[in-house]
């Protein structure tokens, strides 16, 4: 099979895909759309794509692709993210004067960089960061990425673990056009994504049906509708049997309250 991940070698998706596919040939796209297009257009079998890192919060480019598209959820993986320093053979802490990294990464480790003085130097993702450190070969430049970026490239881990939050974690999705293939741990979760009528308290009777079934919101996010200016869709996640015998009555009862209702299980 062939997996489709946005990012180069090395990239937190990159490890993420391999984890779930690890004996499947990896397919490298610029953005998240192209990725997900490669699904749709049947070059690919599955796409690997983030949904919200704990840091961060949500990825809006990938929750729009999933409401817009016609691929379905296949999994969902979370992926711990340790941010490490990397550099070329030779450096070490007392060499290092600058680190690039990704904005978020750089952020993540703003602490230890200030701590040794450290000037930062954004890139496009750690990988990329990674992969120039390794290719500048100079014993000054840094990287912050992941250990097995560092493996990838042949760099080595000056320190490790130096992001303040050592929860920080990012959410992938695995998508395909098809239904109901698992490929990952069931997380006894699912993803409902819909636009209300223009009602008075549509949302908030949507919310409150939920409950009444029994079902138990975790997530909430909102992102504008690009076809309807400041209008919105909502994506929440659920906890809950999707395959109980009253699941289907509750969706029954939510859709003539929605525009647009998909349910991804």
């Amino acid at each position: 099979m062939k997996i489709a991940y946005s990012g180069i070698e090395g990239a937190f998706a990159y490890i993420a895909a391999k984890r779930i596919f690890p004996n499947e040939g990896l397919v490298a796209f610029g953005d998240f759309h192209s990725a997900y297009a490669a699904v749709e257009n049947d070059d690919c079998d599955y796409a690997v794509l983030p949904i919200e890192n704990s840091y961060a919060g949500d990825v809006g480019q990938v929750t729009d692709l999933m409401f817009q598209g016609e691929l379905f959820v296949n999994g969902v993986y979370t992926l711990n993210v340790v941010q490490n320093l990397l550099g070329v053979k030779g450096s070490s802490l007392k060499t290092i004067s600058r680190v690039v990294s990704h904005p978020q990464a750089l952020e993540q480790c703003a602490e230890f960089l200030r701590a040794h003085n450290y000037e930062s130097i954004e890139a496009v993702n750690t990988a990329r960061a990674a992969r120039q450190v390794a290719q500048e070969g100079d014993t000054s430049v840094a990287a912050i990425a992941s250990e097995e970026t560092a493996a990838l490239y042949g760099l080595e881990v000056l320190a490790k673990g130096i992001n303040e939050q050592q929860d920080n974690s990012t959410r992938f999705v695995v998508l395909s056009k098809n239904q109901n293939q698992k490929v990952c741990k069931d997380s006894g979760t699912f993803i409902m994504m819909f636009a209300v009528k223009n009602e008075a308290g549509a949302l908030v009777k949507v919310l409150n049906r939920l409950g009444e079934f029994g079902y138990n919101m975790i997530a909430i996010h909102s992102r504008p509708l690009k076809s309807h200016a400041w209008e919105y869709y909502f994506y929440i996640e659920v906890e809950g049997n999707s395959s109980q015998k009253d699941f289907e009555q509750m969706v029954h009862e939510i859709q003539y309250r929605c525009d647009k209702l998909k349910i991804f299980r």
